[in-house]
């Protein structure tokens, strides 16, 4: 090779490497992706990095802003158009860095907004992240609307789907999103709740974005929710578990949350009705504990039972992972004074059960199976005051010489609304058979 073309090419790497070098040095760190998840409370913004990132931050006033000041980075992301469906972020773009090789990104914002950053390391698919969470300064509160029959209020279920925005809970073999499939389900439950007279859904989460689990059961309690019950698909590390489970707080979980109780007893005790008034102003301690211990244990006791109805349930539509309730340590079933429970609903890193997960009839067919559970146990513990409470149905034991007409002419009923609403599939009673009888305006 020619020496002259050597020591040409020589120098051109060393004056690319002089130009450049420095550029690469100072951008230690890349953010590759900025995601942006409104939701009806906040919105969040998840920066994506290469690395762990170093970056201080401030708010600025008349426009409102929120710099944020990356150390060492360089930004790989097209801004203009990440902001165009929220309405807090009038628009993300860069400006003067606080330093060299750095990178400020400045968030316009529509208003003055509560707000919180933190980095998050690496979980799951994602890598390093930066957070920032922007709340509304007046939570807006859904407070529900309950249908009224003769000033009765209708019983109300949180409906949780797990999971949401930046937080897509399990992936299934073929990419599918655990937090599709549980917003899928919650919503054709609650239009199957809402149907029922004297029952009503309230929807945790109702699109895409992410509730932590603090606001979860906050969310239900400003709803005076009767029962939470919670949205999920399971996942394992191989493919081969399939099935749904049942899950209610731990022992251990509940008896941790009591103790907090306890020590926070003035500001707590307003979530026990009556009671609470008793517990918030006695100066009897050994009164106050055993108040929130009979609550606690009520319901305990309470998630269970309703495990159990759907569990019955959900095996007449599906295959079950676990046959009786389990008890579990979960955020979002610590609630001591809201009947709780979490249903996975099969497994998503399963194929097959990924495949029919996906599939809207048997969506449709897990929302049934919870639907009934969620009508049978309110049916046998209508809670005072409600309309199911009022419409309680009365019970009839079969006496001899008695068949299903004779007791549908005794309480002015048809035999067909017997057999529905005790879901017989023959006009064949026996003797000592309790039968549930529907309720008229004539009996």
């Amino acid at each position: 090779m020619n020496s002259a073309v050597t020591i040409r090419t020589f120098i051109i790497f060393l004056l690319t490497f002089w130009v450049f070098a420095p550029f690469v040095n100072a951008a230690s760190n890349t953010i590759d992706g900025i995601r942006v998840w409104p939701a009806p409370e906040n919105t969040r913004i998840v920066f994506d990095l290469k690395a762990t990132p170093d970056f201080t931050y401030f708010s600025l006033n008349n426009p409102q802003r929120l710099v944020i000041d990356f150390k060492s980075t360089l930004n790989l992301v097209q801004l203009e158009n990440l902001a165009k469906n929220d309405t807090r972020i009038k628009r993300i773009r860069t400006s003067t860095p606080k330093e060299k090789g750095g990178m400020r990104l400045v968030l316009e914002l529509a208003e003055n907004f509560n707000l919180t950053v933190f980095p998050l390391a690496p979980a799951g698919q994602y890598g390093n992240r930066l957070v920032v969470d922007l709340f509304d300064k007046q939570r807006k509160e859904s407070i529900v609307a309950t249908k009224k029959l003769n000033d009765k209020r209708d019983v109300v279920v949180a409906v949780v789907a797990g999971h949401g925005g930046d937080d897509p809970g399990s992936i299934g073999a073929s990419g599918s999103y655990e937090k599709h499939i549980t917003l899928n389900i919650a919503k054709k439950l609650a239009r199957l709740i809402n149907r029922q007279t004297g029952l009503k859904a309230v929807m945790i989460r109702t699109g895409d974005y992410y509730v932590n689990h603090d606001r979860k059961v906050e969310l239900a309690r400003k709803n005076s929710a009767d029962l939470l019950v919670s949205i999920h698909a399971d996942a394992f590390t191989s493919s081969q578990p399939s099935g749904a489970s049942v899950l209610v707080q731990s022992t251990r979980r509940a008896d941790s949350e009591f103790t907090r109780w306890i020590s926070n007893r003035e500001k707590e005790s307003e979530l026990l009705g009556g009671a609470g008034e008793v517990i918030k102003h006695t100066k009897d301690d050994n009164l106050a504990i055993t108040l929130f211990d009979m609550k606690k244990e009520y319901t305990m006791a309470s998630s269970y039972e309703f495990a159990e109805h759907v569990i019955k349930q959900m095996k007449k539509v599906t295959k079950l992972h676990k046959k009786r309730p389990e008890r579990l340590s979960l955020a979002v079933l610590k609630s001591g004074d809201i009947p709780s429970v979490l249903i996975e609903t099969g497994f998503i890193s399963n194929p097959q059960e990924e495949k029919r997960l996906n599939n809207s009839a048997h969506q449709q067919k897990l929302a049934k199976a919870i639907f009934t559970a969620v009508n049978h146990y309110f049916e046998s513990n209508p809670p005072e005051g409600s309309l199911l409470a009022s419409m309680r149905l009365k019970q009839h034991k079969v006496a001899r010489g008695e068949s299903l007409s004779v007791v549908a002419q005794r309480y002015n009923v048809s035999v067909g609304q017997l057999k529905s609403v005790n879901n017989l599939t023959s006009s064949v009673v026996r003797i000592g058979q309790t039968l549930k009888i529907p309720r008229t305006d004539y009996n």
